[in-house]
Order: C-alpha cells, then structure tokens, then sequence
C-alpha cells in the first residue's frame, strides 16, 4: 500500500495529463494539491498529448529512473497528406497532397515495415540538447542540425481504423521512441507526407489509463486522508525486477549501505524488502564480488 508518514507523503500517482499542459505544469500542480515538495515524473509528454503519466512523491523518486525506460503504449491519429515542419499539430504546414491510393490494406502494410528493432532519427522539435541548445529552440530559428540516431523499438503497431485522411493507430514501443516520426516516416513512405494529429498514452510499464486521475478529480478529494485509496506504493515502478527478501542481520546492514552477499548469477536489479514486506530500496548485482550493492537505500515512512 502506498506510505504516509507525519507530513509526508509517498506513492505514485496516476496522472491523466490534460492537453495544453507541460509534464512540469502536471507536477506543480500536484505539488500544490499534496504540499509535497519532493515531486517529479517519468515520461514526459508533449503538451498537445494526453494520457497516463505517472508522478512519483516521497520515496517514488527514488525509482523514477527504472519507470522512465519502461515501455510505453499509445493510441496515435496519424493525418496523411499534409506534412508539417515538427510532424504534429502544433507545427506550421509545408505541403498538402492527395491521399489517394491509400487504403487499409496498403496501410497495413506499410505499418508491418515499422515493427522491431531499428534507428529513429530524433525530430528537429525535440527537447534534445545539442551544445548546450535545445532542438526545438534551433528549429524555432531556422536551423536544421545533423542528429544522431537513437536504436528504438516497435514491439506492436496495429491499424484501429481507417477514415480518410485519418488513421487511428496503436503503438506499444521501447522509451525514447518519437511516435510523430513514426507518422512522418509513413508519410514519406506513401509519398503524400503525414503527421500526428492526435496522442493519448494509454500505458507507462505497469500503469494504464485505467489506473490514472484527472487532475480535477484529485482537487476534489481530500488527498492526505485518502492517500492509501489513491496513490500507488513507491515500488510499483519495479515490478518488472526479481525481489530480494533480507533476514534481520542483512536488512540493519542494508541500511547502512553496506553490500550483501549474492549467489553467483542473478539478475542485474533487484528489489530489496525485509521480512516483515517493508521495502529497503534497489540493489545491484557486482559479479566480480558476488555481492548485491546498494543502489538505492529507503527506509519506508510507517
């Protein structure tokens, strides 16, 4: 269950960001919902886009850093026939073409050539900084500037419906993945240009739109008293990783920060708690010493 100590709060929570919205304007505002000051969130998203981002609070931050890689899945509206100069809506027109010849089974096929593992080229409206500037402050000023690309993946992309100029499309991808080049690279493939015209995030690793709270809900409940009912516990973000369950000895030494002794073998991460469930933080195997290094060390707020 998520964790209240005096004055304190800890968990996860859910957010369904609104469009028009930063991911920093999401945290302050939770910021000033809960008077926590240790906030932040994993997974930025655009502000034209909505959808699931979760914001850790307390001892969530401290596994921030294993949620931010999870991947992540979206429903996308991809607009053919108009390319524009960030790939989405908020970018100004280049050109508009005749979508004729597309249709669902052309579609699919081409979606089909998107699937694995493959090199994205980062758009020039980006947050990526390059000496010290970033992207989109270059692009804002005419400048086109060579960038690296980035080894991404597309484990699912699937046609939900097609309805001329507009496909709705599902995307379940590895982080860092820009699904507004994804549109633009379909555009150019069928010749006619695309861009994204619409984005919801519907998962990031273990948190769906399911899960998530609109901002106006939470202004609504009395948050401190309600916590443990709507906020998720700080370790949800590691439920991908094995757990580590420490005797009383090994847990007073945990602590402390100091290493544990490991079997040979074992996965790079794992999540720590002690015998009574309490979770102690995240270790990290070192194979040269057989040991579990502390990564991150927590003491849980009773």
């Amino acid at each position: 269950m998520p964790r209240r100590g005096p004055g304190r709060l800890h968990g996860f929570l859910v957010i369904d960001k609104p469009a028009g919205w930063t991911s920093h304007d999401v945290v302050g505002r939770v910021r000033r919902l809960t008077g926590e000051r240790k906030v932040g969130h994993a997974g930025t998203l655009d502000p034209a886009a909505t959808g699931v981002l979760p914001v850790g609070l307390g001892l969530a931050t401290r596994s921030l850093e294993f949620l931010a890689g999870s991947s992540k899945t979206y429903l996308a509206e991809f607009t053919f026939g108009v390319r524009t100069d960030s790939y989405d809506i908020d970018g100004t027109v280049q050109s508009v073409r005749t979508t004729e010849g597309i249709d669902e089974t052309s579609l699919r096929r081409a979606l089909g050539t998107v699937r694995g593992t493959q090199q994205q080229i980062p758009p020039m409206y980006s947050a990526i900084k390059i000496d010290g500037r970033r992207l989109y402050e270059l692009a804002r000023e005419g400048s086109v500037i060579e960038r690296s690309p980035r080894a991404i993946e597309i484990h699912e992309i699937e046609l939900i419906d097609w309805r001329p100029p507009v496909a709705s499309v599902c995307i379940d991808c590895s982080k860092g993945t820009y699904i507004r080049s994804i549109a633009h690279d379909l555009g150019e493939l069928f010749g006619c240009g695309a861009f994204l015209s619409n984005l919801v995030r519907i998962r990031t690793g273990p948190f769906t739109i399911a899960d998530a709270w609109t901002l106006r809900e939470l202004a609504e409940l009395e948050l401190v008293d309600e916590w443990e009912s709507v906020a998720v516990h700080p370790d949800a973000a590691l439920e991908g990783l094995a757990g580590l369950v420490l005797g009383e000895e090994e847990a007073d030494a945990w602590s402390f920060g100091r290493s544990i002794r490991a079997d040979e073998g074992g996965p790079e991460w794992v999540r720590v708690y002690d015998e009574r469930g309490a979770w102690l933080g995240i270790g990290q195997h070192d194979g040269a010493s057989q040991q579990w290094r502390p990564h991150k060390v927590v003491v849980e707020a009773a």
